[in-house]
């Protein structure tokens, strides 16, 4: 009989050490294939059907598993390991239901009924639910597209479109408008969040205070040191606490306030008209400004995947299982969070609504005599607390960014200084725009636009280009009227909120936050 060498496990190269094993750059490995397989012998058969064998069957087949598996993961990338996105691959469906509602509820909901001051009940409501079931199945598209038929996982938006798109093309799509929603939104909770702690200031302080109130940009200042500190945890994962208290604030504070305004009544003085304007072109551009608005308050697809990433895959469990069980979750509260808000806000007020804080300054405005001092300091609260959080997550794409061009430079891990810093240095710059631009909250239709593509648009093309489904399908046609209809929708929106800015104006004070 011919000897059979088999090779001693000791002598097999390892690639990486075990605990990158759920690595984004992956590949099937040939691993498994260099092995000599041993021929059959019908000694080896005769043995291994005996009940003495059957235990050593059982071991085989279990090893013959784990190698399965483990070769799915093989070839790994020890750079994803330094990231503060990929650090840590401990995440859940829980987890990913708090980020999710964490980054999907926010202080951009509060303008929602803004929108239908323009579009009416009607068609209000129906392009509310239009884009809320839209821009789910372009997260459900994502999700699937983590990871790919090669084994790759994509942890990051920037990733995927650089794989679907080509590098060059990728990068030039989707970069700027990430980093623009991510740090626009972040400079965006600093004036929100600093605003509402100079609004809780006075609610507790009252009239007869005698301590001197701080300044707008000290209250900004406040908040973003606040947000800095939390900013020193060290991964995704390691926020999940701060994002399950993001989603309790803002789930509380958005039932509380829709609550107080129904049961209060309506305004006086309240109609719901759609506001009438000098021409049809005027009339048109208003009705994209306030799609444009509805698109901006389901924010999030470009955290959907660095969410995925933080979670274990293999063969038998892949990650698109608990992060699709963590959407829908979060997504069936969302959905009853901002549907009360838009409809109940917009019954309450009516063309009333303020275009520049929506549903919390209306709440001020008109019911800060017949409501507690205790209970909209309450709201006031919770809202500084929700952005807090909110800062953390939308932040996270850019530390992640600014990681990758160190660690890509001098391949090796970000010394925990050299990571306080880069955080330190967004918290400033992040200030610095907030105190500069005060009025970027009244910019919601256009980031709304710019955020459009991000996600209504680049997933349904990113689908057909890596998926490839057969052409004329079913699936093949909702992809390309999607992708097409929402590039469309983009650059109608801009070109909407660009007319609005221009014909109706906006107060601009540069250095001058109120």
């Amino acid at each position: 009989m011919a000897e059979v060498k088999l090779s001693h496990p000791e002598n097999m190269a390892v690639s990486a050490p075990p605990f990158q094993l759920h690595s984004p750059q992956i590949t099937h490995s040939p691993l498994l294939d260099s092995i000599p397989k041993t021929p059959k012998s019908p000694f080896a058969s005769r043995f291994m059907s005996t009940p003495l064998a059957s235990p050593m069957k059982k071991a085989i087949a279990s090893m013959q598993g784990y190698l399965e598996e483990v070769g799915h993961f093989t070839k790994l990338d020890p750079q994803e390991a330094w990231l503060p996105i990929t650090e840590s691959r401990s995440g859940n469906a829980y987890y990913a239901a708090f980020h999710t509602l964490s980054s999907g509820i926010g202080v951009q909901a509060l303008v929602l009924p803004l929108a239908l001051t323009i579009l009416g009940w009607t068609w209000g409501i129906l392009c509310l639910s239009l884009i809320f079931m839209w821009q789910l199945y372009t997260i459900w598209l994502l999700i699937q597209l983590h990871e790919s038929e090669s084994s790759m996982r994509y942890s990051r938006y920037l990733r995927l479109s650089m794989a679907a798109f080509g590098e060059k093309m990728g990068k030039l799509l989707s970069l700027f408008p990430i980093m623009y929603l991510s740090g626009g939104t972040c400079v965006t909770l600093i004036i929100i969040g600093g605003g509402t702690m100079k609004i809780f200031f006075q609610l507790v302080c009252g009239e007869t205070c005698n301590m001197k109130p701080l300044t707008t940009i000290e209250w900004y200042l406040v908040f973003t040191c606040t947000a800095v500190i939390l900013a020193q945890l060290p991964n995704l994962n390691s926020i999940a606490g701060v994002s399950l208290i993001g989603a309790i604030t803002a789930v509380s504070y958005c039932t509380i306030i829709w609550v107080l305004s129904f049961s209060k009544g309506r305004a006086e003085g309240v109609s719901y008209q759609p506001l009438q304007e000098t021409s049809d072109a005027a009339r048109v551009f208003d009705i994209l400004n306030a799609i444009g608005i509805i698109a901006f308050a389901f924010r999030g697809h470009n955290l959907v995947l660095e969410i995925q990433g933080t979670m274990p895959s293999s063969i038998k469990r892949p990650s698109r299982l608990p992060m699709w069980k963590g959407v829908q979750f979060s997504y069936l509260i969302i959905a009853m969070c901002l549907f009360p808000l838009a409809i109940g806000g917009y019954w309450s007020y009516g063309n009333l609504i303020p275009s520049n804080g929506g549903m919390l300054i209306a709440l001020y405005n008109y019911h800060k005599h017949d409501v507690s001092k205790s209970l909209l300091g309450l709201v006031s609260m919770l809202v500084v607390i929700n952005s807090l959080s909110s800062f953390q997550i939308y932040a996270m794409p850019v530390f992640d960014n600014l990681e990758f061009r160190y660690t890509s430079s001098v391949n090796k891990p970000c010394p925990r200084w050299l990571r306080s810093g880069f955080r330190i240095f967004f918290g400033c710059f992040a200030f610095f725009i907030a105190v500069a631009l005060p009025f970027l909250p009244s910019l919601a239709g256009l980031i709304g636009g710019v955020a459009l593509p991000i996600t209504l648009a680049y997933p349904c093309f990113m689908w057909l280009l890596l998926k490839k489904p057969s052409k004329f399908s079913v699936v093949w046609f909702l992809n390309w009227s999607l992708g097409v209809l929402g590039l469309i929708l983009c650059v109608a929106v801009i070109t909407g909120a660009i007319w609005s800015i221009v014909t109706k104006g906006i107060q601009v004070h540069f250095f001058k936050p109120e």
